[in-house]
């Protein structure tokens, strides 16, 4: 539905909104219940982006608004359907210099003001870098990740309060316990944290994940203050780790304060009679040449949940909210990165806009979008810059690569021999990279919140889980680790679903008995993984052709998997053993690289290696050689 154009515009004038003579605070009183909201909460300097301003309170629509201080003014208000919104388009100066402004408003005689602070954008901003092949990502969801600081657990302006014991319940877990442990972070060879949406989610039952935002511009109090966000942010880059922030733009929580009073009859997606209707989940419908336009509605504009009412991002005036909440936080939290949760399921030619407006301010900003589909056109679809038959472009740089993680997940846990069960699956899925448009650009993944562990998939068994990460550390793309699979857990209760696996990272609440994120209180299976996954992790952050290099990939028919990573200087040989004997390295077959190979190390023990038809590698373990390499 697109926006209605019979909105009120209010071009104003220059002498009426940017006065050039001095502007004495003290003329005008402050508002004092008037303004409820403005949004975004302040900005920069130097910005490329537009910024429009949100303003909110009891029948603000009959206000004149300036804005005082000098080098910026208002050049057009908008009405909304509500009177209680107004928006305002403000042009800076680039000359203007950081400081306070104030919004001045005008009504039937009375006048009050609101400050607004324009700040000095940090140096090299534009221009910072994002997270690439050279990282690898931790994910972890804050509310059972640590309880850094149990006095905000409950707090009393939000509904939901904490019950660690209850699967679906808030545990406690906040920013302050996410800042105690980055240095376990680092340590264990990531370079990127993810985090779960952080922002207010208010609903009265299974707030903890976040993904119902009740307020874009605040950090849920029972995780901390935005404030908090930021030093998380910084420490996590003293310490080399970059921050990856999770956003929603498809749908917001039923308890988003502006659920009460909506700024256009179109803001969120509504049917006939105000019915409930939940999305199809027909991601083709986007690209399918014979979809029916029925089809495709329900996709855009059903609802994800009946708690999470869908964003309507054809009104113009949501899109550009989105768009600069998006850059607003990447400026203020100085971000790395962005995950978008449910990209395929908002309309996606205002997604592929916003996408290129986060990309305009910042050009090397990754974005990442979950387009959960194992269908590999379908998903190649949404990355930015693919050669689409129907000429669309996402201007998403990052998909996540849900195929191969289903590939190595139906892989792992099989001792099937039999042609296309184990090892040759995820084959299978290397050998669809000719569909995709820049394989630098895939997020690859075992694991992640809403799928199962890899200690579940595959049953506790150490040897298994070894593999998984050697795979997620070797192959090509951007590596994603689930907070907790580098210590092989499990879910707590398989039958409760997501509230199951969703366990809390032991160490992390005071009284717990033992303390995981102490590598010296690790012991059996739990330490064998660690240590394996530490020395891989920490190994891959220093080799280039395990970031840039190409692939040469060998099927094997006994549940065996070999490839090489490699480029003109550098290999690493890679021989996963997925069945229960042991299996000879067939090395001859790989005549066609190895006779340019020097001297191997083994990765995982750190010895010299000589790779030769009578190496033999154990039952349900992996074998990593690096290798320089002399090209003729």
């Amino acid at each position: 539905m697109k926006i209605r154009h019979s909105l009120i515009l209010f071009v104003a004038m220059a002498a009426l909104s940017c006065n050039t003579s001095a502007f004495d605070p003290a003329s005008v009183p402050d508002a004092d219940g008037q303004v409820a909201r403005v949004e975004p909460l302040s900005w920069w300097t130097g910005m490329q982006t537009p910024l429009q301003l949100m303003l909110y309170g009891e029948n603000i629509s009959a206000c004149e608004v300036t804005i005082e201080g000098g080098g910026a003014r208002i050049t057009a208000l908008h009405r909304a359907d509500s009177p209680n919104y107004l928006f305002a388009d403000v042009e800076i100066d680039p000359a203007a210099e950081p400081g306070t402004r104030y919004l001045v408003f005008t009504r039937e005689g009375e006048q009050f003001k609101v400050p607004y602070e324009i700040a000095a954008r940090r140096e090299g901003s534009r221009e910072r870098e994002s997270f690439t092949t050279a990282d690898a990502i931790y994910l972890l969801m804050p509310d059972r990740f640590a309880d850094g600081d149990p006095s905000i657990d409950s707090t009393p302006d939000t509904h939901e309060k904490a019950a660690r014991d209850e699967f679906f319940g808030r545990h406690g877990g906040d920013l302050q316990g996410m800042i105690d442990h980055l240095d376990y972070i680092a340590s264990l060879g990531m370079t990127a944290v993810w985090s779960t949406p952080l922002l207010l989610d208010d609903e009265p039952q299974g707030s903890y994940h976040g993904y119902a935002c009740a307020d874009y511009y605040h950090i849920d109090p029972r995780f901390g203050t935005n404030e908090l966000y930021r030093e998380f942010v910084a420490e996590g880059h003293r310490r080399g780790l970059k921050t990856v922030m999770d956003i929603v733009t498809n749908h917001c929580g039923i308890a988003h304060w502006w659920m009460r009073d909506l700024p256009f009859e179109n803001w969120v997606h509504r049917f006939e009679e105000d019915r409930y209707v939940q999305t199809n989940n027909l991601f083709s419908t986007n690209m399918d040449p014979n979809a029916s336009q029925y089809d495709l509605r329900i996709q855009e504009s059903g609802w994800f949940d009946r708690s999470m009412p869908d964003m309507n991002l054809d009104n113009e005036f949501l899109l550009r909210y989105f768009q600069q909440w998006a850059v607003w936080w990447i400026e203020y939290a100085d971000l790395d990165g962005l995950r978008v949760d449910t990209y395929p399921y908002n309309e996606k030619e205002p997604m592929s806009r916003w996408c290129a407006a986060v990309r305009a301010e910042y050009p090397n900003m990754n974005i990442v979008g979950e387009c959960w589909t194992a269908d590999v056109p379908q998903l190649a679809y949404w990355q930015g810059g693919n050669p689409n038959r129907d000429g669309f472009d996402s201007h998403l740089p990052s998909i996540m690569d849900f195929p191969l993680r289903d590939a190595i997940c139906a892989a792992l846990p099989t001792d099937s021999l039999r042609w296309g069960e184990g090892m040759i699956r995820v084959y299978n899925a290397l050998s669809d990279d000719f569909v995709y448009h820049d394989l630098s650009k895939m997020l690859i993944f075992t694991a992640n919140h809403d799928t199962e562990r890899i200690g579940d998939v595959v049953r506790g068994n150490v040897g298994r889980a070894k593999i998984a990460m050697t795979l997620i550390a070797t192959l090509r793309g951007i590596p994603q680790m689930f907070a907790g699979d580098e210590l092989l857990f499990r879910s707590k209760d398989l039958s409760q679903g997501h509230g199951g696996l969703r366990v809390d990272f032991p160490g992390g609440w005071p009284g717990d008995e033992v303390d995981l994120f102490d590598p010296a209180q690790h012991t059996g299976d739990a330490a064998e993984v660690y240590d394996h996954t530490r020395r891989l992790f920490t190994w891959r952050k220093e080799k280039p052709v395990i970031h840039h290099g190409r692939t040469l990939h060998f099927a094997g028919r006994d549940n065996t998997y070999a490839y090489f990573r490699y480029d003109d200087t550098d290999a690493v040989f890679v021989f996963i053993n997925n069945s229960r004997g042991r299996k000879n390295v067939p090395w001859s077959h790989y005549a066609e690289i190895t006779p340019t190979l020097a001297a191997g190390r083994n990765v995982l023990t750190g010895e010299a290696i000589a790779v030769s038809d009578t190496t033999t590698v154990g039952p349900r373990e992996s074998l990593v050689v690096e290798f320089s390499r002399s090209v003729r």
